[in-house]
Protein backbone atom coordinates (compact mmCIF):
# COMPACT_ATOMS: atom_id res chain seq x y z
CA UNK A 1 0.00 0.00 0.00
CA UNK A 2 1.48 3.30 -0.91
CA UNK A 3 1.92 5.67 1.79
CA UNK A 4 2.11 9.45 1.67
CA UNK A 5 4.07 11.53 3.73
CA UNK A 6 3.61 15.43 4.76
CA UNK A 7 6.16 17.50 5.88
CA UNK A 8 7.25 21.40 6.02
CA UNK A 9 4.34 22.23 8.29
CA UNK A 10 4.89 25.33 11.14
CA UNK A 11 4.02 28.26 13.03
CA UNK A 12 4.96 31.51 10.79
CA UNK A 13 3.96 35.03 10.59
CA UNK A 14 1.27 36.34 7.76
CA UNK A 15 2.69 37.41 5.15
CA UNK A 16 5.74 34.78 4.97
CA UNK A 17 6.48 31.62 3.36
CA UNK A 18 6.27 27.96 3.59
CA UNK A 19 7.41 24.99 1.31
CA UNK A 20 5.26 21.84 2.33
CA UNK A 21 6.67 18.65 0.62
CA UNK A 22 4.46 15.06 0.04
CA UNK A 23 6.67 11.96 -0.62
CA UNK A 24 5.31 8.52 -2.17
CA UNK A 25 6.26 5.69 -0.48
CA UNK A 26 7.04 3.43 -3.61
CA UNK A 27 9.32 4.37 -6.60
CA UNK A 28 7.12 3.15 -8.70
CA UNK A 29 3.88 5.04 -8.34
CA UNK A 30 3.20 8.02 -10.66
CA UNK A 31 -0.76 8.76 -10.28
CA UNK A 32 -2.31 11.09 -13.25
CA UNK A 33 -2.86 13.60 -9.97
CA UNK A 34 -1.27 14.64 -6.99
CA UNK A 35 -3.01 17.56 -5.07
CA UNK A 36 -3.26 19.50 -1.81
CA UNK A 37 -6.54 19.86 0.45
CA UNK A 38 -7.06 21.61 3.56
CA UNK A 39 -9.00 21.46 6.18
CA UNK A 40 -9.22 24.28 9.40
CA UNK A 41 -10.67 23.83 12.81
CA UNK A 42 -14.58 22.77 12.40
CA UNK A 43 -14.83 22.93 8.64
CA UNK A 44 -14.87 20.32 5.77
CA UNK A 45 -11.60 19.40 3.81
CA UNK A 46 -11.08 21.93 0.94
CA UNK A 47 -9.56 21.43 -1.99
CA UNK A 48 -6.46 23.95 -2.48
CA UNK A 49 -4.71 22.47 -5.49
CA UNK A 50 -3.13 19.51 -8.36
CA UNK A 51 -0.77 18.77 -10.60
CA UNK A 52 -0.79 16.26 -13.33
CA UNK A 53 1.85 13.72 -14.22
CA UNK A 54 3.91 15.44 -16.42
CA UNK A 55 3.56 18.80 -14.42
CA UNK A 56 1.96 20.88 -17.18
CA UNK A 57 -1.30 20.93 -15.77
CA UNK A 58 -2.18 22.75 -12.67
CA UNK A 59 -5.33 23.77 -11.45
CA UNK A 60 -5.81 26.22 -7.77
CA UNK A 61 -8.28 27.06 -5.68
CA UNK A 62 -9.79 30.71 -6.00
CA UNK A 63 -8.58 31.81 -2.43
CA UNK A 64 -5.13 30.83 -2.93
CA UNK A 65 -4.32 31.72 -6.83
CA UNK A 66 -1.42 33.68 -7.13
CA UNK A 67 -0.12 32.92 -3.56
CA UNK A 68 0.06 28.94 -3.49
CA UNK A 69 2.81 27.01 -6.31
CA UNK A 70 2.53 23.58 -6.81
CA UNK A 71 4.94 21.46 -8.27
CA UNK A 72 6.02 17.93 -9.01
CA UNK A 73 9.14 15.82 -9.19
CA UNK A 74 8.94 12.44 -10.10
CA UNK A 75 12.43 11.31 -9.82
CA UNK A 76 11.81 12.15 -6.17
CA UNK A 77 8.06 10.83 -5.99
CA UNK A 78 7.20 14.26 -3.97
CA UNK A 79 4.81 16.69 -4.98
CA UNK A 80 5.75 20.49 -3.38
CA UNK A 81 3.16 23.20 -2.51
CA UNK A 82 4.80 26.53 -2.25
CA UNK A 83 3.31 28.81 0.16
CA UNK A 84 3.60 32.48 -0.20
CA UNK A 85 1.61 35.74 0.92
CA UNK A 86 0.58 33.55 3.71
CA UNK A 87 -2.25 34.82 5.83
CA UNK A 88 -4.46 33.65 9.58
CA UNK A 89 -7.02 32.02 7.30
CA UNK A 90 -4.72 29.76 5.85
CA UNK A 91 -4.21 28.21 8.65
CA UNK A 92 -5.25 24.48 8.73
CA UNK A 93 -4.19 20.92 8.50
CA UNK A 94 -2.76 20.29 4.74
CA UNK A 95 -2.99 17.06 3.37
CA UNK A 96 -1.53 15.64 -0.22
CA UNK A 97 -3.91 13.24 -2.00
CA UNK A 98 -2.99 11.17 -5.66
CA UNK A 99 -5.12 9.63 -7.77
CA UNK A 100 -6.16 9.29 -11.53
CA UNK A 101 -7.76 12.30 -11.63
CA UNK A 102 -6.90 16.32 -11.70
CA UNK A 103 -10.79 17.36 -10.15
CA UNK A 104 -11.10 19.09 -7.16
CA UNK A 105 -13.46 16.69 -5.31
CA UNK A 106 -11.86 15.05 -2.72
CA UNK A 107 -13.70 11.03 -3.44
CA UNK A 108 -11.69 11.52 -6.71
CA UNK A 109 -8.88 10.61 -4.34
CA UNK A 110 -7.19 6.80 -3.37
CA UNK A 111 -4.54 8.13 -1.42
CA UNK A 112 -3.94 10.50 1.41
CA UNK A 113 -1.30 11.55 3.62
CA UNK A 114 -1.59 11.81 7.77
CA UNK A 115 -1.55 15.48 7.41
CA UNK A 116 0.82 18.56 8.22
CA UNK A 117 -0.44 21.59 10.31
CA UNK A 118 0.08 25.00 9.29
CA UNK A 119 -0.34 28.38 11.70
CA UNK A 120 -0.39 31.43 10.22
CA UNK A 121 -0.04 34.23 13.47
CA UNK A 122 -1.75 37.36 12.51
Amino acid sequence: QVQLVESGGRLVQAGGSLRLSCAASERAFSPAGMAWFRQAPGLERQFVAVINRSGTYTNYADSVKGRFTISRDNAKNTVYLQMNSLKPEDTADYYCAAGNSLRTGRSEYDYWGQGTRVTVSS
